[in-house]
């Protein structure tokens, strides 16, 4: 299928419905979502779920836990979805069955998240969805009264920890330490620290510390407001989501302290039933998004910029009173803060966070989505008994875009005289120049645009109350349009469902597609991706029928093959390319003696002309299971996949010659090569029981992974570095001994490869006796977590008396590593100086120290990936506390309000970690939060 025929039936299911849906078949329309599960075209009850699915009811979640994000900790409630699903490193996000952003949507507006893991659950969704789905299906309304449900949200940031940076004057005793390591002199003076040191006049000795109550609030607050409106009748059915949050910023001085976010979003859903026959939908939603800031990175100064350079503010009140030209500077200023400070800086800081926050002016960016769905299903039973035809449209229309007054501005470095111990300002050098265009400029346009079409022709029925049959004959895709990107990505197959049960015992279902992509040679663009599964519901038989202990226990087994271009990372990579003797790439070359230079012709890679489709193959196993009338609930799956035929250009799977060094040429090709293997389990346990009045729910979800290459074309001297084996988020580097004690110990040990090395430096293992420390003496030190941890789980507790509810959410991750290797850590040269060097290692310290040498080179040798700055990132977080209280009819009433509860809860209130310090830590960006908030919910 082309993406010409894409677009013609596009048209044709417009122009014969002019209605809309969500991916679903008739059924699902009419379908209670509470007691059925949304899957890939169509809904199944929860009971008969098979092939790695996993879903959250989210209106029964916020019930007792309020949350802002519509994926915000679904860890903890549906087994096997850790930020990826199942290992893979990327998903499909379906919003009412079209691609869209999960941000896109605030969980008041989601009745369901379906979590698609397996190969027989994704299959139907093509090539795009072969690495799993998230689907999020909205809300819509029912016959019945109308209802009104506000609810209104007002919250508190607190920040969870600051790093902790060196004031200036243990900055200039460290850093002349540093210099004396180097076999330099001192830059600094006793008398220049002591002046810093003693903070008598921080004008002219600054100790500047970013993160001081001076420039930042101590909490910012956040709001949020929902109303929703739903009801109807036999013929039509609407709901309706209008939603509002503002949220602010910690900083507190100039423009910034303006800084704030705003989202309001609007959801229009409607039903119509047009006859017995003829079911329709209309979906319309637009999300505005406005975020007012500042024109700097505040944060990233505050990581980078040392204490002592520059004063932010220069007190005018300081001038000497006959400095006319000082004066006549601070007359001419544009930029007068409160009426007594000039702008700081000096020629080498003639732009800084405070002064661009000051005068440096301002920008929004703004944000617009515009989202539409029509569908119509027709029921065809008069055709045949079971028939039905649905189809669907959906069109998303996003784009975003900066706009800005960008303002020029002097800064002023002082002169300082002291007189009879009155430090005064003697004169003034201006850097720069206050100007303003009064421009408003517009920078960072963006757009999106998705346009998704289905047709699905459906049966399902029962024969003889015992045989129950389903089939989904679909054609489908999307097409998303973004800027600055040349090719549309596309999506297009056709697709089979067939499924049968035999008194709801035994099951068989295929799901097989045919799809295209555009990435691939012509006669490599379609493939088949088959899947099947086969249960059997144990529960059923005879043997245990009759038992009281056994509610549901049902085994499935599923497998199958998903061809995918997701790992194809871009278009035309099965041709050759040259650079032309015209072209940029081509290089110089000279062809005779004395002769002018010529651009030549040059390779820069081959062609492959048989270049495929990556695949997924996979078998799983999966546990549904129910125990003594519902107390006890427990689901689990097995896994093992592989994918075969990764796309790589590499040069050892060719001789040397595909390859010249002069001038540069390529004859290496993309193919078809490397493997990878993910194994592993998830599972998911509930405990439900009611003491007394109390109703008490326990929840337990798991799920582990492993992801390692299995298969490379990687060529390594020594065996110890091979990557076949290892995981995929592996971490490599030198083990370390202890640092260097004197030169005698650096004289007698290996040659150190990574630059010259003093007593003090971290030393390093000598892994193939080689005598030289290298990139050969790297090792495997551990898994990075890079797709999240290998372990992770959630549990969480629900306890409920009459009308007072207590939950509270845990969740916790282990198995994975990570390097300090941000600049909080990895200091040289002319770095901020973190509390992490009082650790550091001078010959008096030697047998304590927990860092390696000050030095202002660029300390190579220490800081490289190694062992020395591996630590765990094992954590426990609580993650969420919520108490809420239902007033009871008897206060409310009968009259206005149907229903008012109100709640408080706290979000990231935890962490409990051997490294929780460096966990909690941002460097360079806004600081980690706790969250506590305070609302209420009435209906109406």
């Amino acid at each position: 299928m082309t993406m010409k025929d894409i677009r013609l039936a596009m048209v044709c299911s417009v122009t014969m419905t002019l209605f809309s849906a969500t991916l679903q078949a008739q059924d699902t329309i009419k379908a209670n979502i509470g007691d059925s599960v949304q899957v890939a075209f169509r809904t199944v009850e929860s009971h008969e779920l098979t092939g790695g699915v996993a879903y959250v009811d989210v209106p029964q979640l916020l019930d007792k836990n309020y949350f802002t994000y519509s994926l915000s900790e679904m860890e903890a409630f549906a087994a096997g979805f850790h930020g990826n699903l199942w290992g893979n490193n990327s998903f499909l996000v379906l919003v009412d069955g079209v691609p869209r952003d999960a941000g896109s949507v605030m969980p008041t507006e989601i009745e369901q998240v379906t979590f698609l893991k397996g190969v027989a659950a994704v299959a139907l969704y093509g090539s795009r969805a072969a690495k799993g789905v998230v689907m999020i299906t909205t809300k819509r309304g029912r016959a019945a009264e109308q209802t009104v449900e506000v609810r209104a949200n007002a919250g508190l940031h607190t920040v969870r920890r600051y790093p902790q940076y060196l004031g200036s004057a243990e900055y200039m005793t460290l850093y002349n330490e540093a210099r004396l390591n180097d076999g330099l002199g001192a830059l600094y003076s006793a008398e220049d620290i002591y002046h810093h040191a003693a903070g008598a006049n921080p004008y002219r000795y600054p100790n500047v510390d970013y993160y001081s109550p001076e420039y930042l609030k101590n909490t910012y607050n956040r709001y949020d407001a929902t109303v929703e409106i739903a009801g109807g009748n036999q013929r039509a059915a609407y709901y309706t989501n209008f939603g509002y949050w503002s949220e602010g910023t910690l900083l507190n001085f100039g423009q910034a302290a303006d800084n704030k976010n705003e989202r309001f979003n609007i959801r229009g859903n409607v039903d119509m039933n047009i006859n017995q026959f003829i079911d329709a939908k209309v979906d319309a939603a637009a999300i505005f998004y406005n975020g007012k800031g500042v024109n700097t990175d505040y944060w990233n100064g505050a990581a980078t910029l040392r204490p002592h350079r520059f004063a932010p503010l220069i007190p005018i009140s300081m001038i000497e009173a006959d400095d006319e030209e000082s004066m006549r500077l601070v007359g001419l200023s544009s930029n007068l803060i409160d009426g007594r400070f000039l702008l700081g800086g000096t020629q080498l800081d003639q732009t800084n966070p405070f002064a661009d926050i000051y005068a440096g002016g301002s920008n929004t960016y703004t944000s617009r989505q515009f989202q539409f769905n029509t569908a119509v299903d027709f029921d065809l039973r008069n055709v045949l008994p079971g028939l039905s035809f649905s189809s669907m449209f959906g069109m998303d229309y996003a784009t975003s875009y900066n706009q800005s007054f960008n303002h020029e501005y002097a800064v002023y470095e002082p002169v300082w005289n002291n007189y009879a111990g009155d430090d005064l300002i003697g004169s003034l050098t201006r850097y720069g120049q206050d100007a303003s265009s009064r421009t408003q400029n517009i920078s960072n346009s963006a757009f999106r645009q998705t346009i998704a079409a289905s047709g699905q022709l459906n049966y399902r029925r029962q024969f003889d109350s015992r045989h129950n049959v389903s089939a989904t004959l679909l054609a489908g895709g999307f097409q998303q349009t973004t800027s600055g990107v040349y090719h549309k990505t596309s999506n297009a197959n056709l697709g089979l469902h067939a499924g049968y049960n035999y008194q709801g015992t035994y099951y068989a279902e295929f799901n097989g597609a045919l799809v295209h992509s555009a990435r691939l040679p012509e006669r490599n663009r379609q493939a088949f991706n088959p899947t099947a599964t086969i249960g059997w519901r144990i529960s059923n038989e005879p043997f245990i029928a009759g038992s009281s202990a056994i509610d549901n226990l049902m085994v499935s087994v599923s497998g199958g093959i998903l061809h995918t271009d997701l790992d194809i990372a871009d278009y035309y990579l099965y041709e050759a390319i040259y650079a032309n003797a015209g072209d940029e790439g081509g290089a110089w070359y000279g062809w005779r003696d004395m002769s002018a230079g010529e651009r030549t012709t040059d390779s820069r890679r081959g062609a492959n002309p048989n270049l495929t489709f990556p695949k997924r193959e996979e078998v799983s196993v999966n546990l549904n299971a129910s125990f003594f009338n519902q107390l006890v609930s427990f689901n689990a799956s097995w896994f093992a996949s592989r994918m075969k035929g990764l796309v790589v250009q590499n040069g050892n799977l060719f001789p040397s010659y595909f390859t010249t060094g002069w001038p540069v040429s390529s004859f290496i090709p993309y193919v078809n090569y490397d493997e990878d293997e993910r194994s592993g389990f998830d599972f998911d346990l509930q405990l439900n029981k009611k003491v007394g009045n109390a109703d008490l729910s326990l929840g337990l979800t798991g799920t582990y992974y492993k992801a390692i290459a299995t298969r490379r074309a990687d060529i390594f001297e020594d065996n110890y570095q091979n990557r076949i084996g290892r995981e995929l988020d592996a971490i490599w580097g030198l083990q370390a001994e202890g640092f260097f004690s004197s030169v005698e110990e650096i004289e007698n040990s290996p040659t150190q490869a990574f630059g010259q090395v003093r007593p003090g430096d971290i030393k390093y293992k000598d892994q193939n006796n080689d005598g030289v420390i290298n990139a050969q003496d790297a090792v495997y030190l551990g898994r990075g977590g890079w797709f999240g941890a290998p372990f992770t789980a959630g549990i969480h507790l629900t306890a409920k008396y009459r009308n007072l509810t207590v939950f509270v959410l845990g969740m916790a991750r282990t198995g994975a590593y990570a390097l300090r290797d941000n600049s909080y850590f990895w200091i040289a040269g002319e770095s901020k100086y973190s509390e992490v060097v009082r650790g550091r290692w001078t010959p008096e310290t030697s047998g304590q120290a927990t860092y390696p040498r000050l030095t202002t080179l660029n300390g190579n040798n220490n800081f490289r990936s190694s062992d020395f700055w591996l630590y765990s990132t094992d954590r426990f977080d609580l993650a969420r506390v919520q108490v809420s209280y239902t007033l009871p009819k008897r206060i409310i009433g009968d009259g206005f309000f149907n229903e008012l509860g109100v709640y408080i809860n706290g979000a990231n209130l935890l962490t409990i970690s051997p490294n929780r310090k460096i966990m909690e830590l941002n460097i360079g960006s806004a600081p980690q939060t706790r969250f506590f908030n305070v609302g209420a919910k009435v209906l109406f």
